[in-house]
């Protein structure tokens, strides 16, 4: 059996869908339960039960400082060594994103992964399109953000978890491979030409002064989403790669539209 982890997250929980979809068995495992889920708490060991699973896909647990996210999945890849797991298939985040202030936890956890002695398939998550949009920040002339010219290679959250759900499907064939999922480079002025709107570029200074004033973010926060306005402002994120593309066997979804639909979305919800 297939166990997806963070089941009631968007990623996790298009993963396990898409399996549905092949039939494909797979459980889902989540700290807040629904029916036919496993409790897996990641910040207490004694909930992480992975008997009977022979292929764990690892959802990163981050929104977190590094030594809990690297915590919570050593807990996870001890508990699937003693429960008889045969491979993890683990989201990580792809090789441009060392430039970002997420990137060690990720980095550490395939180390441990590498060193654990269980089969295993690395999937380098690019950004989501998703995320790309919800950064940018409406205003009575159109568009905001600090990335300026910057692209970023974003890939629509459904893409991957196409992907997932095809190597958790079949690890063997995927065994000890690393796969950097990411789309062609886009930037914010596809998006405003898309929406019909112009598009204003801030300084990081100010765009770091909002963050930290912004009461709803927690501490690592605002470095981290600095790390990603920086890297993407200065051509850190634009990489490309086939092999998304190969995993699918079909053209990725268009990542201008899903950002723009997003963006779009923002606007109307602030209405």
């Amino acid at each position: 059996m297939i166990m997806v982890t963070g089941a009631n997250g968007r990623l996790a929980s298009l993963t396990l869908q898409e399996l549905a979809e092949r039939d494909v068995p797979a459980a889902g495992g989540s700290r807040t339960p629904t029916e036919g889920q496993r409790r897996l708490d990641f910040d207490d060991p004694a909930t992480l039960d992975f008997s009977g699973v022979s292929t764990l896909v690892l959802v990163s647990a981050g929104y977190a400082e590094d030594d809990q996210v690297l915590a919570r999945h050593r807990a996870v890849l001890d508990a699937a060594g003693r429960d008889g797991v045969d491979h993890v298939v683990y989201t990580s985040l792809t090789g441009d994103g060392v430039h970002l202030g997420f990137a060690l936890a990720h980095r550490a956890t395939e180390r441990m992964i590498k060193a654990g002695g269980l089969g295993w398939t690395i999937l380098r998550n690019g950004l989501y399109a998703e995320l790309f949009g919800a950064l940018l920040t409406w205003t009575p002339d159109g568009l905001e953000s600090p990335f300026g010219d910057g692209a970023l290679s974003a890939v629509a959250r459904a893409d991957l978890a196409t992907a997932a759900a095809i190597v958790a499907g079949d690890p063997d064939a995927h065994a000890g491979k690393t796969y950097d999922l990411v789309g062609p480079p886009i930037t914010v002025t596809d998006i405003a030409e898309k929406l019909g709107v112009a598009h204003r570029t801030i300084g990081l200074g100010e765009y770091r002064a909002r963050l930290l004033a912004d009461d709803s973010l927690l501490p690592f926060q605002p470095p981290m989403l600095t790390s990603i306005a920086t890297s993407l402002r200065h051509g850190f994120l634009d990489s490309t790669s086939a092999d998304l593309v190969q995993l699918l066997g079909r053209p990725l979804t268009n990542t201008v539209t899903v950002t723009a639909d997003t963006v779009a979305e923002m606007r109307s919800d602030a209405r």
